[in-house]
């Protein structure tokens, strides 16, 4: 059964690895006693005073957040760009940061992966060097910039990895003190900085003159520091955190914990576990590595919850483990679970949920619908009620296979939640169609690996048979951290979407040990060290790097909120191949998500072919592009300084994608 509980973790996302070669029925239960689903630090703090919901409105046209808004709808309510003149942009300043390696030196490949901040009339983008730059929003001149100096050291991933900053002003400054707005950004150890946003000076009162220690709250298979890559989400005056880690690694890790940190002070405020203290011990992770979504009227904000530790067996957590793999909403005052809804159950394939729900109010059969809906890797969008976790459309529990009885102590999950609206994104019914150019130009080899991989349809388990178990998809496809956007005018949701083929094969230790010849970008061998099974996870390639399953590889799709309908879907950038694009019919993997306007433009980079795009809301039309140095897989951000707007895209590249860094800010504007 799905669960709705008022009840109460992990790594970065194993990637595509091998995509390198692409260079191509609800019952709601009472709290349950899952261990400490929210420990309050403060008990004695007064409650918040009640506030009236209210909808969710198009918001300033401001770009303060990760997503663009705390709603994570990636909407600008400006329209001086739109689809009559989106042709004439030319970009008008750029910056190059210098803090960029590819790897062949003595630092670790960098992956920047920044939404840029637009608030307090200033541009703030984090580096994977760890510094913070403030830019002026209309020359990207520098205003000041902060150098952490933290150690440039791959200590929980395999690049330096910063996903940007976050921005907080008090609702009450006091003139002339410092810190009444504040930037913060986190480090891959654990240290939370927070600095003046006009100076860029330490905030001397919070924390540890500015500095807080993440890591000193890490207690429980204490295997690797918290890594703070992706920055905090801040709701009023909390900061709540996450942490990222080492996937596919250890079958005992640290366990997944929330943190709600003052803004002003960096005191705690409360904290969240998905796991129980058995299964923290046993297991670990099922943590939030990626960005949080909030309702501040409501005062509830929305986790997506990964899966507990070892990814790919879990013979060491067979009872239920009900917040992983879940989307699910706590009070932002007390951290207490208001519902949560569990979208892979036994989770044994990564399937986290990578990316934070998008807010939003839609109008189904003339009813209004406070709503949510959450991607996820399987190519499934889940819309719910965000107030009460209930399904808008029915979330239906259908049979999933079992295991072939390979995997010694494995259980499975007999169902799994399936929505019936929206369709899936990817056809899952059946294995993919092997593509015959690529199987014809490497003899056949497309067409003997996909007779030797084990497929029974979607959750298909893994298995130390042959090959292994084809997943499609799996790890690397499906929807990617960068989520939805929504248009609240039309009620449209675009969403970008990976069509990847990987196959996953479980090694006893014994064979593990034997076999194990290493591992590439998050994909290859990996030991999930204490487990009965390491595993190798590899994209279904020919020997020429080709992908064996026909395209796309890649898709932009546009969805009727009223309906659940598809409005249209098109191929999304162009794979690329020994230096050589393809044609852009065939698609690219993406990673990081599209943005949209009042002026009815969709703008998103994500692409392998490196370029920058602009797309019609209504048709799907290509309207522009330009190219830049470098895969943008950070969200654009969308904003107006001085009377003119302006986009926004930092092109810092992802090795999992191509094997192409960039240190670039490019930002594009009309001419004037």
């Amino acid at each position: 059964m799905p669960t709705l509980l008022p009840t109460p973790f992990k790594s970065i996302t194993p990637g595509l690895g091998a995509v390198t070669a692409l260079a191509i029925c609800f019952t709601p239960l009472p709290l349950l006693a899952q261990g400490q689903p929210s420990e309050q630090e403060n008990p004695e703090q007064e409650e918040a005073p009640s506030r009236a919901p209210i909808p969710l409105v198009p918001g300033e046209p401001t770009w303060n957040s990760f997503h663009g808004q705390l709603n994570a709808q990636k909407y600008s309510p400006l329209d001086q760009i739109n689809t009559d003149n989106v042709g004439e942009l030319e970009k008008v300043w750029e910056v190059h940061t210098g803090d960029v390696a590819d790897g062949s030196g003595e630092l670790p490949a960098t992956v920047w992966s920044a939404t840029p901040v637009f608030a307090n009339d200033t541009l703030y983008i984090g580096t994977p060097f760890y510094r913070i730059l403030a830019l002026d929003p209309g020359s990207g001149e520098e205003k000041w910039s902060f150098d952490t100096q933290s150690s440039l050291e791959a200590l929980t991933q395999p690049a330096l990895k910063n996903r940007g900053v976050a921005y907080w002003e008090a609702d009450d400054p006091v003139a002339g003190e410092p810190c009444q707005k504040i930037i913060y950004m986190g480090t891959m150890d654990a240290q939370l900085f927070a600095v003046d946003a006009d100076s860029g000076e330490q905030c001397a009162d919070f924390a540890d003159n500015g500095v807080l220690d993440v890591n000193q709250w890490n207690d429980t298979n204490d295997r690797w520091p918290l890594s703070l890559l992706q920055p905090p989400t801040v709701v009023g005056d909390h900061l709540v955190l996450g942490w990222a880690g080492m996937d596919w690694a250890y079958e005992q890790a640290p366990p997944g914990t929330v943190y709600s940190i003052n803004a002003r002070t960096g005191e705690r405020e409360w904290t969240f576990q998905a796991l129980s203290d058995e299964m923290r011990d046993q297991s670990g992770t099922a943590n939030v590595w990626t960005h949080m979504s909030a309702d501040e009227e409501r005062g509830l904000v929305y986790l997506p919850v990964s899966s507990p530790s070892p990814n790919y067996w879990g013979g060491n957590r067979t009872e239920e483990v009900p917040l992983g793999t879940s989307t699910t909403a706590l009070d932002i005052e007390t951290g207490e679970v208001v519902w949560s809804r569990q979208w892979v159950h036994h989770d044994i394939w990564d399937y986290d949920i990578n990316a934070a729900p998008t807010l939003m109010d839609i109008t189904v059969d003339g009813e209004e619908i406070p709503a949510l809906i959450q991607a996820t890797k399987m190519g499934f969008l889940f819309v719910v009620n965000r107030e009460t976790g209930e399904d808008v459309w029915p979330i239906e529990e259908r049979p999933v296979p079992s295991g072939d009885g390979s995997v010694e102590g494995e259980v499975y999950a007999p169902t799994q939640p399936f929505p019936t609206k929206p369709e899936p994104l990817l056809d899952q019914s059946e294995k993919p169609n092997v593509w015959a150019l690529a199987d014809a130009v490497s003899s056949g080899e497309c067409s003997a690996l996909w007779d030797d991989l084990h497929y029974e349809g979607m959750y298909t388990p893994p298995t130390t048979q042959g090959e292994g178990t084809l997943g499609f998809p799996i790890s690397a496809g499906g929807v990617q951290w960068g989520g939805v956007a929504f248009d609240p005018e039309s009620q449209t949701v675009i969403v970008n979407t990976s069509h990847i083929v990987q196959y996953i094969k479980l090694y006893n230790r014994d064979d593990y040990d034997k076999a194990d010849s290493g591992s590439g970008n998050e994909s290859g061998f990996a030991p999930q060290e204490g487990a009965l099974y390491g595993m190798r996870l590899e994209v279904a390639l020919n020997r020429l790097g080709m992908p064996c399953w026909e395209p796309p590889f890649g898709e932009l799709v546009a969805l009727d909120m009223t309906s659940g309908d598809i409005k249209w879907r098109r191929p999304v950038g162009a794979s690329q191949q020994y230096g050589f694009f393809m044609p852009e019919s065939w698609g690219s993997p993406t990673i990081g998500g599209p943005a949209v306007t009042a002026g009815n433009i969709i703008f998103i980079g994500a692409s392998m072919d490196a370029k920058v795009r602009a797309y019609s809301l209504e048709t799907g039309e290509e309207l522009w592009s330009d190219q830049t140095e470098a895969p943008s897989v950070s969200n654009p951000a969308v904003y107006e300084y001085n009377g003119r707007q302006y986009v926004a895209f930092v092109s810092g590249g992802n090795t999992i994608l191509k094997d192409q860094v960039g240190d670039q800010i490019a930002v594009y504007a009309l001419p004037e």
